[in-house]
């Protein structure tokens, strides 16, 4: 994904993966190569007859024909297997090729989620051969042929739980990058909504009002009603172009659209600004600002700008009667503290946790920095959002 900066999660270098369509075949062709040829030769030079020769041939094919199930039945081809491995065991005295099909079938069993076909299945073959042969007093069933050969069972064993187990920390290497990827993009995508929300609120509040202003004076004083109206002409165009901004960045792949508008982030020096365009619909805005700029950081500025612009506009939306607005903002020991309080007569209902749309983004600017907000009922009349947030750099 381009545009990833330091320190963010990445896809890792591509996995290389056999064909499915090899993955079924190359187990049958090598075990019939292996298997085939040798039962053929090996029952030409013993001097077979026709019909041990068929047998021997039947038992050789078992497993590898068995094997093109594997995909679909892997404990049943394990069980085939291994029952056909311990008849061509007893039935070749003087010992055949290995059975190639079972180190396959014991591998793919364990991948394919049939482990107990596998461990059941072997086992119980191998305890019956053993109990068989012995039981026949066979010589040529000797201690270095037992041990070799339940070795070589262990190690098939040992490689598919291996193999078992690879798979395993990749599929949930898989699930857990898909997870992150997900929440990525569900935090990008409530950073946006959360951006097009104190955008389009402030000004669509500030058109609104505006708009009733031109209304009323329009016949009375039309000098006055041009001035709302050019009011409403700079601000829509000024929301304009920061909508047009954040939709740049879904446009774009790498995060910047070359056609929207460059438009400066929001800062501490735009406050002002901001109280004059509140006090210019008739609400008187004090601002006691004492901060220094260059002491608080560019996000932790946005967020102070964010919050402040929201708990004015609300002002504007919500607070009946409301005719001063007071907003202080300071550096404390445990960070910036911004207080709006007004002395409407909204609701005198405290605000829930979730709160509205805007008190909800407020608090998650706060609390993404590593601050905390507060916002309802003033004891002595009116409303009043406090938030404390710490001055330094957070990504």
């Amino acid at each position: 994904m381009p545009g990833r900066t330091r320190g963010e999660w990445h896809d890792g270098p591509p996995e290389w993966r056999l064909p499915r369509w090899a993955t079924l075949w190359i187990p049958v062709v090598i075990s019939l190569l292996a298997q085939l040829p040798a039962s053929l030769w090996i029952s030409r030079a013993s001097g077979l007859t026709p019909g041990q020769t068929a047998i021997t041939v039947l038992i050789a094919l078992a497993g590898p024909l068995a094997l093109i199930g594997a995909r679909r039945f892997p404990g049943p081809v394990v069980a085939i297997a291994a029952v056909a491995t311990s008849v061509d065991l007893l039935f070749s005295e003087r010992g055949g090729p290995p059975y190639v099909a079972l180190a396959f079938a014991i591998v793919s069993a364990i991948v394919r989620d049939a482990r107990v076909w596998a461990w059941v299945s072997v086992g119980a073959c191998w305890i019956a051969t053993l109990s068989i042969a012995i039981a026949q007093g066979r010589a040529d069933w000797t201690p270095f042929r037992i041990g070799g050969t339940t070795l070589g069972i262990l190690v098939m064993f040992g490689i598919g739980e291996g193999l078992r187990s690879r798979r395993e920390r990749s599929r949930s290497y898989r699930e857990h990058l898909a997870q992150r990827r997900q929440s990525a993009v569900q935090a990008e995508r409530v950073r946006i909504a959360r951006e097009l929300h104190d955008v389009l609120a402030h000004s669509l509040s500030q058109i609104n009002v505006q708009a009733g202003v031109g209304l009323h004076l329009a016949d009375r004083r039309p000098e006055e009603a041009r001035e709302a109206l050019a009011s409403i002409k700079e601000t829509s165009k000024v929301a304009l172009d920061e909508v047009r901004a954040v939709l740049g960045v879904l446009r774009a792949e790498d995060g910047a659209d070359p056609s929207a508008p460059l438009v400066p982030e929001p800062d501490l020096a735009r406050i002002p600004g901001l109280a004059a365009s509140i006090t210019a619909q008739g609400i008187a805005v004090e601002l006691d600002d004492r901060l220094d700029p260059a002491r608080v950081p560019q996000n932790v500025q946005l967020a102070i700008y964010r919050i402040v612009q929201e708990s004015l506009t609300n002002v504007v939306r919500h607070a009946r009667g409301a005719t001063r607005v007071r907003v202080e903002l300071e550096e404390r020991p445990d960070g910036v503290r911004v207080v709006v309080r007004d002395d409407g007569s909204g609701s005198r209902t405290p605000v829930s946790e979730s709160g509205g749309r805007g008190v909800l983004g407020m608090r998650e600017r706060a609390e993404l920095l590593g601050g905390r907000l507060s916002a309802g009922p003033a004891d002595d009349g009116g409303f009043v959002v406090a938030a404390v947030i710490p001055s330094k750099e957070v990504p």
